[in-house]
């Protein structure tokens, strides 16, 4: 069996082979829901598989399989796979199940030859699909590379989270995994239940990484390509936080981890090399060249090291990452600083402040999935329970985000204090500090005026003990 790109169903002789989509479901936890209240589930159960039947009905798919709660589906076009399973998503996420909780239901979508038999589907693209379901949580779209080969262009509404390579249980060759995401969906899981146990030295975020999805992909595009990555910009603009996330994200294709190294701290650039060692956990003896000990550590190793701060001691590091480049050649170097390094083969990637849609262009949908209000509004959800955006407020949080220029850095510390002001409030101190601003400082760049205002801002509202233990830190 098999569909025509039209949607018409074809059948095949027995042992047939072809290339197909193939979508699979299943409800996360579902044993033990069933436990807990058999007759509930089996309505919602019931609830559930109509959801699913009807979004893979309108997008060109049939179900050829159930086993339980879960839904194996074949689809001709990637595209009309994706559709489905965010519509699946979307419609699941909008049902009331209570008393029972939300049913969270994963998706996995592949595509590979397969050979038929009796309306069936069997082989090893099957296999995989089954593999990279198992490694999804609930509520999360996982897509194969061997799916986005074939697709054109995305949906809309629909984007993609680069997770790189992972190693799936009893297959050989790791899978190239995408997640899908959409606006009304839940946009961070926990890492993805495979084999790939890279290492991961980072730090630990306090919060949420925010949008920056476009970013994220390009930069993740450029280390593959090089194996020296800047990313430069003005303070605030976040340089930090995104190459933490593109080296999250980006860690299993190094298998021996990713580290960073804050060089912020150092004022002697002659200690780099030793910050380096001590993040990586080298040893070393008295009286040995730490740099030497280090390019023997690291000449046997594929790793991705970030160095962070850079701008301070930007010579002294260009030499460290010179010498160290060349001689290990499984290393790659992901830099943040206000200025590139200068050396011959660095690739550099300037990191942009958010961007507002067009002011024509402002619709409620247009803004909530706009990176700057979306930062405000999840920080600011922080600071004050259940701060949503609205249409009532909807302009005030964006003349806020266009005063502080799309810089995170701003947009964060502006955010958190709805806590003890209205946000009518908060536009109206900015307005007044920028102003001033704009006619007093001279020699500064726009984009450092108003992170300089914001900061001053910021200190002006602090009570006097909250100053002093600013200045004691």
């Amino acid at each position: 069996m098999s569909m025509s790109a039209s949607g018409e169903r074809r059948e095949h002789s027995s042992h047939a082979r072809l290339v197909g989509i193939f979508l699979f479901t299943d409800i996360e936890g579902s044993t033990r829901l069933w436990e807990a209240d058999a007759e509930r589930m089996q309505g919602a159960l019931a609830e559930h598989d109509a959801i699913i039947k009807a979004a893979v009905a309108a997008n060109h798919g049939e179900v050829f399989k159930t086993i339980g709660d879960a839904f194996c589906c074949f689809f001709v076009d990637g595209g009309d796979a994706i559709s489905a399973a965010v519509e699946i998503q979307l419609g699941l996420a909008s049902r009331n199940w209570s008393p029972l909780p939300d049913l969270r239901t994963r998706v996995s979508i592949y595509s590979g030859a397969a050979a038929t038999r009796e309306n069936d589907f069997f082989g090893p693209a099957l296999n995989r699909a089954a593999r990279v379901l198992a490694a999804a949580h609930g509520g999360q779209i996982l897509v194969s590379q061997s799916v986005m080969d074939g697709v054109v262009a995305l949906p809309r509404g629909i984007t993609l989270r680069d997770l790189g390579q992972h190693r799936l249980r009893d297959v050989q060759q790791p899978e190239y995994l995408y997640q899908v995401l959409h606006a009304e969906l839940q946009p961070e899981f926990p890492p993805l239940r495979t084999l790939t146990t890279t290492p991961d030295h980072l730090p630990k975020p306090v919060s949420s990484f925010v949008g920056r999805e476009r970013e994220v992909g390009q930069i993740a595009s450029m280390l593959r390509q090089t194996r020296l990555l800047t990313l430069t910009g003005a303070g605030g603009t976040g340089k930090t936080r995104l190459a933490l996330e593109v080296a999250r994200r980006r860690r299993a294709d190094y298998g021996d981890g990713a580290w960073f190294v804050d060089l912020s701290p150092l004022l002697d650039g002659g200690l780099i090399a030793q910050a380096a060692a001590t993040a990586l956990g080298v040893a070393w003896e008295a009286g040995q060249d730490i740099s030497d000990t280090l390019k023997s550590y690291l000449q046997s190793r594929v790793v991705l090291l970030v160095l962070d701060n850079c701008e301070h001691l930007v010579d002294a590091v260009a030499r460290f990452v010179s010498e160290t480049l060349s001689g290990s050649a499984g290393l790659t170097i992901l830099a943040t600083s206000r200025q590139a390094l200068g050396l011959p083969g660095e690739s550099t990637f300037r990191v942009p402040s958010m961007e507002l849609p067009a002011k024509e262009n402002r619709s409620l949908t247009k803004l909530r999935d706009s990176d700057p209000i979306r930062l405000f509004v999840d920080r600011a959800a922080l600071a004050q329970a259940g701060f949503a955006l609205t249409q009532e407020n909807s302009e005030t949080l964006s003349r806020i985000c266009e005063e502080l220029e799309g810089i995170p850095l701003a947009i964060e510390l502006a955010a958190a204090r709805v806590r003890s002001m209205p946000l009518e409030k908060i536009a109206e101190r900015l307005d007044q500090r920028f102003r001033l601003l704009s006619q007093s400082v001279r020699g500064v760049i726009p984009r450092h005026q108003t992170l300089r205002a914001m900061i001053d801002w910021s200190y002006d509202l602090l009570s006097e003990p909250e100053r002093l233990l600013l200045q004691r830190i």
